[in-house]
């Protein structure tokens, strides 16, 4: 995608660094992060520099392949370091399904290692622009649709999953707004789902995440799509907390509720939405917010009251019930029909 006329990736290797787009400090900055090595590349998914399911898969399939570059065919080097970058973020599944595609194929040789994590990026964005070229046939010109969080270009290699059928259709030349969740607590929708709209001249405004069900019932919503972090194989899907909750109100005032999302994000080991781990982040982020002060620097301020606690649940998961289906590069499936994915 674009930035300032220059198409860029999210994430992607130069060398043995792994260079992201530095997403904290979006939309007030655009920087890229350097990650020299395979520990400092677990430290960009830990603390979300590069977040989104397609994105942290791809940032840990190269974390993988500098860590046999590292480990130079030191065998406890290698599993030590798979170790850690599993370990970074215990829900998204693309960041399990790329470790162990890196992992096993670096065992013939690093090079074969480095050469996967590079497949692994590029399936991502193949996936992602399919995933657009279908979810369009489902938009009509003059909808308004509303998403959750970010699963834009920034949440993957590049396209995006929710947001690419979006892009497709307004690049068709339909006429789409989109109604863009804040996605408290850290704003992904506010600050990156928004921040790519403009970017693509895409018609869309920032409303408060409690406003949704308000706006289903005054007719003023015709869609909603969102990502998933993991979908299990009942077709129960793990997103962002608050998804839940649309999905409920848009199956009471009967709006498609769309999930989108690669293949890679399917866990078919996964029987259903109770066997998956739900991250639970630091209370920080709840209690504080940041923003630039007056010398464009960035700083978090205190919104709470002083010496309240908070919990802070990354994901929430919507039943395969309240999903109408779920668009795939391989193609449009119901919830219960996910097994049709392993012959498509």
């Amino acid at each position: 995608m674009k930035v300032s006329g220059k198409d860029y990736r999210t994430v992607w290797m130069e060398g043995n660094t792994v260079c992201l787009i530095e997403q904290n400090l979006l939309p007030f900055e655009f920087k890229i992060f350097r990650a020299e090595n395979y520990k400092q590349t677990c430290m960009v998914i830990s603390t979300m520099i590069v977040r989104g399911a397609g994105a942290i898969g791809a940032t840990a399939a190269y974390a993988m392949a500098q860590a046999f570059v590292e480990g130079d065919n030191d065998a406890e080097f290698v599993n030590n370091a798979r170790l850690e970058i599993e370990n970074t973020r215990p829900t998204a599944q693309n960041l399990f399904y790329a470790t162990e595609r890196v992992y096993r194929t670096g065992q013939t040789s690093i090079e074969q290692a480095v050469n996967e994590a590079q497949k692994i990026a590029d399936e991502d964005a193949d996936a992602c622009k399919k995933i657009g070229e279908l979810g369009n046939s489902l938009i009509k010109d003059g909808w308004n649709i509303e998403t959750h969080c970010n699963a834009g270009w920034l949440a993957f290699v590049d396209y995006g999953s929710a947001l690419s059928p979006v892009y497709a259709a307004h690049r068709s030349g339909k006429n789409v707004f989109v109604y863009a969740d804040e996605t408290r607590p850290r704003g992904q929708g506010a600050r990156l789902t928004a921040w790519e709209l403009k970017n693509e001249d895409v018609p869309h405004v920032i409303i408060p995440d409690n406003a949704g069900a308000h706006l289903m019932s005054q007719g003023k919503i015709d869609m909603m799509i969102v990502g998933s972090d993991r979908i299990a194989a009942n077709g129960d899907v793990a997103n962002k907390i608050g998804t839940l909750e649309k999905a409920i109100a848009a199956k009471y005032y009967g709006i498609p509720f769309y999930v989108a999302a690669p293949t890679s994000t399917i866990d078919f080991d996964c029987a259903s939405g109770k066997d998956i781990p739900i991250e639970q982040r630091h209370e920080d982020e709840v209690l504080y917010q940041s923003g630039p002060n007056a010398e464009g620097m960035l700083e978090n301020v205190l919104i709470s009251s002083p010496g309240s606690g908070a919990i802070n649940p990354a994901f929430d998961v919507t039943p395969a019930e309240l999903v109408t289906a779920i668009i795939t590069e391989k193609g449009i499936f119901k919830p219960g029909d996910l097994d049709h994915v392993k012959q498509a």
